[in-house]
């Protein structure tokens, strides 16, 4: 099995200093020498202005020279100050050192009270322990360091998320630090097939990774194909869990996403359940999981925490809310411009006298308020909480009243566009309903030129697009498209729990029994009457 090509940052990084002759050559594979102060002169050139880079020189007892060094604003000083620096100031230190013959021993075993303590013996390591959140601990006289894990910066609390909220369900949400995140899938996971795999990506960033799946669900050619495409990432930082979806995605032209991306610990656990992947990034709370279908865009988390005859009505206004977001302006340009026969007569008057006087053709009419919706969602986005709201309900309110008065805009095509904007608020996903309301302008472009026969070829390309499209390998549109009976329970609608016994075929591995037959709940079983 190939396994994950890891990058090395820290090692490129000291190598463009070497090149710049700032460093000595090969620094990274050089080890520690006895002499603090030479160790220290060379950690000083590497970190040179870097203000926050703290080398705190202690002298104990006048014998023994030591250096500590740390990030300033990421070691929680407290800590620092109580449970390393007070233990090696005490009186007797010097003569257990004496004893012991060995500064590393002593403080790695009995002095210091953290969890975390590692030793080291090259420059390159303790570059990256200090820069990954650790005190480094140099003695006189040691080719040695200890690296102390004392990380207490400030983060974010766990909170509701904001774009994913639901009535009924958990509240907690991922936050910026990558090992709460982890933290909250293991909380509903307790085994030990859940599997977190560690690595970094980012010349500069060198920010921390992990591939999160459950070991015999997930399928091993679908986490191979991901370990493939992450290890093969070249970039001097990663930022954001955006800079990963873009370079692992199959078609990056799509305008439909083939990444799915939630806040929601449960989102992720339920995916995992189901033999997908899920890839978490440290500084966002957003995290990636692949692979990802049509269908997975247009659940909901609360779906599956309400009973399946409500999810499965609410789903069906779901779907029929999304066609209308993307077939209603356009189908409303091609039948008043070229098909009017189509429309009832008395409807047809109504629509005529409304358009009399009007400058603009259907088609550009339709065009123009689409794009003055989208400035106004755009804006109220952009803008502070307590003001973007405001603008955009008012904003849509006096530009489309003042603009049916003015005779420039038709009164029909304010409720079409109207209607349009408010079926396309019934997304689940963001990132799908973007990619609606991207396709909703060339769909009206084809409208105004052919007329239904547009329309008609425009849904034709685009089902034709979805059905080639992969994740991973996955297809697109299953399990309808190829169709797999046994998971429509949970595509179009939602069975009952009790129902769906096996986990989705092309997703999960080898184990894809999700729960035993035969739980269908019988009045039987809570008779106490007899």
């Amino acid at each position: 099995m190939k396994k994950l090509r890891k990058t090395k940052p820290l090692k490129k990084a000291i190598q463009k200093l070497e090149s710049s002759g700032l460093l000595p050559p090969n620094v990274q594979d050089r080890g520690l020498v006895p002499s603090v102060s030479m160790n220290e002169q060379i950690l000083k050139q590497v970190f040179e202005n870097c203000s926050d880079i703290v080398f705190r020189s202690i002298l104990i007892n006048r014998q023994t020279q030591m250096l500590l060094i740390y990030v300033d604003g990421l070691i929680d000083s407290k800590i620092l100050e109580q449970v390393v620096l007070k233990p090696m100031m005490f009186e007797d230190m010097p003569d257990r050192l004496q004893k012991v013959g060995s500064i590393g021993k002593p403080i790695q075993d009995q002095l210091f009270a953290i969890s975390e303590v590692k030793t080291v013996s090259k420059i390159s390591e303790v570059i990256e322990g200090v820069l990954k959140y650790n005190v480094a601990v140099l003695t006189d006289g040691e080719s040695q360091a200890l690296l102390a894990d004392l990380k207490g910066f400030e983060k974010r609390g766990i909170e509701e998320p904001g774009a994913e909220l639901s009535v009924r369900g958990p509240r907690d949400g991922f936050t910026e630090t990558l090992r709460v995140n982890t933290s909250l899938v293991r909380r509903r996971i307790r085994s030990p097939k859940l599997k977190m795999e560690p690595f970094s990506i980012g010349d500069l960033t060198q920010t921390d990774i992990v591939i999160t799946y459950i070991e015999g669900i997930a399928s091993n050619s679908v986490l191979e194909e991901v370990r493939e495409r992450v290890g093969r990432i070249q970039i001097d930082g990663i930022l954001e869990s955006a800079f990963i979806e873009e370079f692992i995605e199959d078609l990056p032209f799509s305008p439909f996403p083939q990444i799915q991306n939630t806040e929601r610990p449960d989102v992720v656990c339920a995916s995992l359940l189901e033999g997908k992947v899920a890839i978490f990034v440290d500084n966002t709370p957003f995290v990636l999981i692949v692979p990802m279908t049509f269908w997975t865009g247009l659940q909901a988390a609360e779906d599956y925490y309400e009973r399946s005859i409500y999810t499965t009505f609410i789903r069906f206004i779901r779907f029929i809310l999304i066609n209308i977001s993307l077939f209603l302006p356009s189908l409303y340009v091609a039948v008043t411009t070229y098909h009017p026969q189509l429309i009832p007569t008395n409807l047809l008057i109504s629509i005529a006298a409304a358009r009399e006087g009007i400058p603009f053709p259907t088609a550009v009419e339709a065009l123009m308020m689409e794009f003055l919706f989208e400035g106004l969602r755009e804006a109220g986005v952009r803008l502070p909480k307590p003001v973007g709201s405001a603008v955009s309900i008012v904003g849509a309110l006096v530009i489309g009243q003042a603009a049916v008065q003015a005779g420039i805009i038709s009164a029909p095509m304010v409720i079409i566009v109207a209607t349009t904007g408010i079926a396309s608020f019934s997304f689940p996903r963001y990132n799908l309903g973007t990619a609606y309301r991207m396709l909703r302008f060339p769909m009206l472009l084809l409208a105004g030129i052919l007329g239904l026969y547009g329309v008609a070829f425009g849904a034709l390309a685009i089902i034709i697009h979805l059905t080639n499209i992969r994740s991973f390998g996955i297809p697109y549109l299953s399990p309808v498209a190829p169709q797999v009976p046994r998971n429509l329970k949970d595509a179009l609608m939602r069975a009952h729990r009790w129902n769906m016994t096996h986990r989705p075929l092309l997703l999960s591995g080898k184990d894809k029994m999700r729960i035993p037959n035969g739980q269908h709940p019988s009045p039987k079983q809570g008779d106490q009457t007899e």
